[in-house]
């Protein structure tokens, strides 16, 4: 079997629990939870029942990017997956993305998933987003990103080939990852929806809004030169 690490980056988050236990309870069994407390003055001790389960690292507050490197630093994995503290993974999530990763030959793949309230209640239709063609892919990422990050697995030699998240980006360090590699390697896609991504009052994305907005142009002013050769090319094969 190959080896996962799960890296759940931890910033006082009430649900840290909730998360922890998703990750600990996939069918699939070769697999570490690492969980990088990043700094957290709160919610500290719902981490401590899993704390004999787990490879805990605290560290001070330096952004999602620095506690995802931190752990991937100290992964011993063949996959990287990553679990935000707020949302869960289903119980065969891992299982089924190993298989689809390593059937395909897949260095990157991620999944659809659902919205859940607070109270975990699951709140939409599936919410995934894929494009079958790579031209209609980068033309939508282009516009921004299309992509749950905790729906991703990585094969590990992909960091070895084009670094670690960049700690520069507290908000689109995702983002800005998935550009860089999908010029070389294809995302792949699990249609089953194997993630509930929880929307609540004090995610990020509603705190932080408006730098969110201006940190995403940035980014899209960062790559659109190379996204836009990669087209031009695309469109170019076809027509050859």
């Amino acid at each position: 079997m190959a080896k996962v690490s799960i890296i759940i980056p931890f910033y006082n988050c009430p649900y840290i629990g909730q998360a922890i236990s998703s990750a600990l309870n996939q069918t699939y069994k070769d697999i570490e939870v690492i969980v990088v407390n990043d700094g957290s003055t709160m919610h500290v001790d719902k981490v401590m029942p899993y704390i004999s389960r787990i490879k805990y690292i605290a560290k001070g507050n330096g952004g999602t990017a620095s506690a995802l490197n931190t752990g991937i630093r100290n992964a011993a994995g063949q996959y990287f997956a990553w679990l935000s503290s707020d949302d869960v993974y289903h119980p065969r999530k891992i299982e089924k993305q190993v298989q689809q990763m390593i059937s395909s030959g897949a260095m990157v793949s991620y999944t659809n998933y659902y919205l859940i309230n607070e109270r975990g209640q699951v709140i939409s239709q599936p919410a995934g987003v894929y494009y079958s063609s790579f031209v209609q892919f980068a033309k939508r990422m282009r516009r921004g990103c299309i992509i749950n990050g905790c729906t991703v697995m990585l094969n590990m030699n992909v960091f070895k080939e084009f670094g670690l998240f960049d700690e520069s980006l507290p908000y689109t360090h995702d983002y800005d990852y998935w550009l860089r590699i999908m010029k070389k390697h294809q995302f792949h896609y699990l249609v089953e929806p194997l993630l509930n991504y929880r929307v609540h009052s004090e995610m990020g994305t509603k705190k932080h809004g408006d730098k969110i907005k201006q940190e995403i142009r940035t980014t899209i002013r960062r790559h659109r030169g190379e996204l836009n050769n990669l087209i031009n090319l695309e469109l170019r094969r076809r027509n050859a």
